[in-house]
C-alpha cells in the first residue's frame, strides 16, 4: 500500500505545484499583459494608431530623450564608481572590507526621494548646514541640483551598488591560480588587469551596466524631486503628472507611455540576461581562495580615499538632513538657540496623516513579506524538486515586474483592477491595489533567496521522509521550513526594507487614507514642509539602518547569496 500512497502524494503535490504556479504567474504577469493589451487596443480592436500618435508627440519625444540621457549618463557614473570599488575590494588586500561594503550598500537601500532630499539640504542658498557653517551661497542663487546634472549625479550615486555587487561576484569567481600564473610570467599592474582580469569579468560588468540602466530609467524619486522644479521631465515624471492632473480619463494615453518605457526597459533586461549567460563561458564557480593582490605603500592612501568617498555620499547628506530636521523653519541656521525637536514631534506624533502613513507602510510591507513567504516557500521547494515547463516559464519571468519601472507596474495594476471582472466593483483608490502591486513587484526579492537556499540543501532528508509516507505539509513543517528559515527571514527583511519606503509604485496608486511613507515625504517636500519631510526621512533612514544591521548580524548563519552585500 505504501507505493500507492506515495504515488497519490506525488499527484497531489503536482496539482498543488500547478495551482501555486498559476497564482504566482497571475500575480506577477497578469498586470503586465493587461497593460500591453490596453496599449494596442482602440475601440475594442487591435490597433497601434493611439500608440503611434502618443509616441510621436513632442513632449513624449522630449521626455524619452531626457530619460535616456539621465539614465545613460547616471549609469556611466555608477559604472566608474562601482567598478573602482569592486576591483579594489575583490582583488586587493584592503582592510575592513566588510564594513566598507556595508556602508557602500546603505545608499542603495535608502529610498531615492530621501537621497534627493538629503542632497538638496547640503547645497543651495537655503541649506541649514551651509548656513550654520557660514558658507551658504547668497539668497537668490540657484539650487544646482535642480538640473539634469543633479539628476545624473544622484542617479549615479544611488545605483553604484548594483554595478559593485554584480562585478564583484564575477571578480570573486576568477581563479587565483590564473592570476598567480600571469604574475609569475611577468604580468604586473595594468597589464595584469588588462590582459587577464578585465576579459574574465567583462560579462559581469556588462550585465551590471544593463540592469543599472534599467533601474535608473525607472527611477521616479530623484527625477521627480529634482526635475519637476526645474521643468525637466522624464517618462516616469511625465506619466505621474498626466495621471495626477487628469486622473483615469487618460489611462489609455499613460498606458501607451508606460509601454514605451517598458519596451526600453525590456531591452535592458534582455541585455542583462545575455551577458549573465555569457559569463558561464569563462567561469564555472567561485574561486577557492579570494584574490588579495598586495597594494604595498599605496594601501593606506587608497583606503583613506575610499572611506572619504563613502563619508561624502553617506555622512555628509545625512548630516544635512539631520540639521534641517532640528531647526524651527527651513533656512534658519542651526545653533543652541534654534535647536528644536518640534518637527519630529509634529510629524511623528501629532500629524494624523503621517501616523496613518506609518501604519499603512508597516502593514503593507509586513503583509507583503508574510504573504510572499507563505507562497514562495512551498513554491520554490516544489519547483526545485519537481521541475516542469510551467516552472521554467515562471522562473524566467518572475524578475520582470521588479525590473520594469515602477510607474509601468502601477499603470498596469490600475488597468487590471479599476474594474474587477464580472462586477462593477473596483480596487482603484483602495489599500488593496497597493498591496497587490507590492506582491507582484517584490515576489522575486523573496523568491530568489529561498530558491538559492534550497539549491544548497541535501535532498536526502526529504526523500527519506517521503519514503515513510510523510505528506508535503509534514515535510514542509518538520524539514523544509526549519532548514530554509534563515533565508526566508532574510528575504522577508529585504521585502520589508524595500516596501517600507517605496514610492515609485505607490505614487500613482495612493489616495486619501492610503498614503505611504514614501508618498508622504514627497508630498511634504512638494508642499514646502521641508523640515518635517527631513524629520520623517531621518526616521526612515534609522529604521533602514537598524534592519540592515540585523541582517548583517545574522549573515553568518545564512547561505551564500541570500544577503546582497555579503560575498
Amino acid at each position: 500500500m505504501q507505493p500507492n500512497k506515495t504515488h497519490g502524494g506525488s499527484r497531489s503535490e503536482d496539482r498543488l505545484l500547478y495551482v501555486a504556479l498559476l497564482i504566482a504567474i497571475t500575480v506577477t504577469l497578469a498586470p503586465v499583459l493587461r497593460l500591453f493589451a490596453e496599449g494596442i487596443t482602440v475601440d475594442g480592436r487591435a490597433s497601434l494608431a493611439l500608440v503611434s500618435e502618443i509616441w510621436a508627440r513632442d513632449n513624449t519625444q522630449t521626455a524619452l530623450l531626457h530619460s535616456l540621457v539621465t539614465a545613460g549618463l547616471g549609469t556611466l557614473v555608477s559604472v566608474v564608481i562601482g567598478s573602482l570599488f569592486a576591483f579594489l575590494v575583490a582583488l586587493t588586500d584592503l582592510r575592513a572590507k566588510a564594513t566598507l561594503v556595508f556602508c557602500l550598500m546603505i545608499p542603495m537601500m535608502i529610498p531615492p526621494q530621501i537621497t534627493a532630499l538629503s542632497w538638496t539640504q547640503i547645497m543651495g542658498p537655503s541649506s541649514v548646514l551651509l548656513k550654520t557653517l557660514g558658507i551658504a551661497p547668497p539668497l537668490g542663487a540657484p539650487q544646482p541640483l535642480y538640473s539634469p546634472a543633479g539628476i545624473i549625479a544622484l542617479l549615479g550615486i544611488q545605483h553604484t551598488s548594483i554595478v559593485f555587487l554584480t562585478l564583484r561576484a564575477g571578480l570573486r569567481s576568477i581563479p587565483q591560480e590564473a592570476v598567480e600564473a600571469a604574475r609569475i610570467s611577468g604580468a604586473r599592474g595594468l597589464r595584469l588587469w588588462r590582459q587577464i582580469i578585465l576579459p574574465l569579468c567583462l560579462p559581469s560588468l556588462a550585465a551590471g551596466t544593463a540592469i543599472t540602466f534599467v533601474t535608473a530609467l525607472g527611477n521616479f524619486g530623484i527625477p521627480a524631486m529634482l526635475g519637476i522644479p526645474a521643468g525637466y521631465s522624464t517618462l516616469p515624471t511625465l506619466i505621474y503628472q498626466k495621471l495626477a492632473g487628469l486622473g483615469t480619463s487618460v489611462l489609455a494615453e499613460v498606458a501607451a507611455l508606460a509601454m514605451l518605457i517598458g519596451l526600453v526597459a525590456i531591452c535592458g533586461i534582455l541585455l542583462h540576461r545575455f551577458f549573465r549567460s555569457r559569463q558561464t563561458v569563462h567561469l564555472v564557480g567561485s574561486a577557492s581562495r579570494p584574490l588579495a593582490i598586495p597594494l604595498g605603500r599605496a594601501r593606506l592612501p587608497i583606503e583613506a580615499a575610499l572611506w572619504l568617498f563613502v563619508c561624502a555620499i553617506l555622512v555628509l547628506p545625512m548630516s544635512g538632513l539631520l540639521a534641517t530636521s532640528l531647526v524651527p523653519a527651513y533656512g534658519v541656521p542651526l545653533s543652541l538657540d534654534t535647536l528644536t525637536l518640534s518637527s519630529w514631534g509634529e510629524v511623528l506624533f501629532r500629524q494624523p496623516v503621517t501616523s496613518r502613513a506609518f501604519v499603512n507602510s508597516f502593514a503593507l510591507s509586513l503583509g507583503a513579506a508574510l504573504v510572499l513567504m507563505a507562497l514562495c516557500l512551498p513554491l520554490a521547494w516544489m519547483m526545485e524538486r519537481r521541475p516542469s515547463r510551467l516552472g521554467r516559464i515562471f522562473d524566467s519571468l518572475v524578475d520582470l515586474p521588479y525590473a520594469l519601472p515602477g510607474v509601468v507596474l502601477a499603470i498596469a495594476m490600475i488597468l487590471l483592477l479599476i474594474k474587477l471582472p464580472f462586477t462593477e466593483a473596483t480596487l482603484y483608490g483602495t489599500i488593496w491595489i497597493i498591496f497587490l502591486a507590492y506582491l507582484a513587484r517584490f515576489m522575486t526579492v523573496m523568491f530568489r533567496p529561498i530558491q538559492a537556499s534550497f539549491r544548497q540543501l541535501d535532498p536526502a532528508m526529504n526523500e527519506a521522509a517521503q519514503s515513510v509516507g510523510a505528506t508535503l505539509w509534514q515535510r514542509l513543517r518538520s524539514i523544509i521550513l526549519p532548514l530554509s528559515a534563515p533565508s526566508a527571514a532574510a528575504g522577508a527583511i529585504l521585502v520589508f526594507l524595500t516596501a517600507f519606503n517605496e514610492l515609485t509604485v505607490s505614487a500613482l496608486l495612493w489616495s486619501s487614507g492610503t498614503e505611504t511613507l514614501g508618498v508622504m515625504i514627497f508630498n511634504l517636500d512638494d508642499s514646502g514642509e521641508t523640515v518635517m519631510a527631513s524629520a520623517l526621512a531621518m526616521t526612515i533612514v534609522l529604521v533602514v539602518m537598524v534592519l540592515m544591521g540585523v541582517v548583517q548580524l545574522a549573515s553568518r548563519r545564512l547561505p551564500k547569496g541570500v544577503v546582497p552585500w555579503q560575498t
